[in-house]
């Protein structure tokens, strides 16, 4: 475990880099404390100017500080500026088109190295697309994971798939809508076609729409037509099968002969359910049900 010396009282005495979630869609979701952010901060580091200058038109805010293009492609450089204005007692808000910084937007960089720098670094949270999707899907929320964009080759994103494919918990995906289709179709490839999972399009927008089903229903769907929006693809968990002896599966089926199914009906179902050879529990069942020699 790393140990943080804490700062001394002379070192960036109220000095504070600051990770604001911003609306994924319903500007009336922004918090009070981002306003205030905005308004108050030394810096505000954003990752399309132009888009925190139309939130704060419509949040009826004033940014009240200096504003930063802070994206992915100057992160690396535009860090040192960023903990430069906190070392020395400022405050520096960061803030993405949508949503939670560092979540698979930019800020993860900037976090890194006010950690490393012994530097406070805390949240003004709100907003995320990842949990809200996740949350509307109706499928498990106990236990899961984020995977962010599925890659653009077709060979890689089928590779990717392929390593999740018994992946027990959750998956949440980004995807751009013109990929959509083909993400879904390599998803059903990988996963089953009747694995559970659903689209969840322009969230908390006006036009907000939640497709669930299997995924062989989801490609019929997305194929049918242009999916347009913020797009996020929540699929089910792997589920384990449960693997049954011989014998389990030979009582299963006297049970059922028991109660007055024939035996090549009984067999043909469990054997189905199972996934074993119906010749060979036919067998099975038919020595069993054999009397025994004195």
């Amino acid at each position: 475990m790393t140990c943080v010396t804490p700062a001394s009282p002379t070192e960036h005495p109220s000095g504070r880099l600051v990770l604001a979630a911003t609306p994924i869609g319903n500007a009336e979701d922004a918090s009070a404390h981002l306003r205030r952010l905005l308004a108050e901060a030394d810096v505000v580091a954003a990752e399309d100017t132009r888009r925190l200058r139309a939130l704060a038109a419509r949040l009826g805010v004033e940014i009240g500080g200096r504003v930063l293009s802070f994206h992915e492609h100057n992160e690396v450089e535009r860090s040192a500026e960023v903990l430069a204005v906190v070392a020395g007692g400022g405050t520096v808000v960061v803030v993405t088109d949508a949503g939670m910084p560092a979540v698979s937007d930019p800020g993860f960089r900037v976090v890194g190295a006010a950690v490393a720098a012994g530097l406070p670094v805390t949240a003004a949270p709100g907003p995320s697309a990842v949990l809200t999707a996740l949350a509307l899907s109706g499928l498990p929320t106990d236990r899961f994971c984020f995977e962010g964009f599925p890659p653009r080759k077709p060979g890689e994103r089928a590779r990717a798939f392929e390593l999740l494919a018994d992946e027990r918990r959750t998956m949440v995906f980004f995807e751009a809508p013109h990929r959509l289709d083909d993400t879904l179709a390599a998803m059903a490839v990988a996963f089953g076609a009747g694995r559970p999972a659903a689209v969840c399009r322009e969230l908390t927008k006006t036009y907000e729409e939640i497709v669930r089903g299997p995924l062989a229903d989801l490609v019929t769907w997305a194929s049918a037509d242009q999916v347009r929006g913020e797009i996020v693809v929540v699929v089910g968990g792997a589920v384990k099968a449960v693997e049954l002896s011989t014998a389990d599966l030979v009582a299963e089926v006297l049970s059922r002969t028991d109660s007055g199914d024939r035996l090549k009906d009984a067999v043909a179902e469990v054997a189905a359910a199972a996934g074993v050879p119906k010749r060979d529990l036919y067998a099975a069942a038919l020595a069993a049900k054999a009397p025994t020699k004195p």
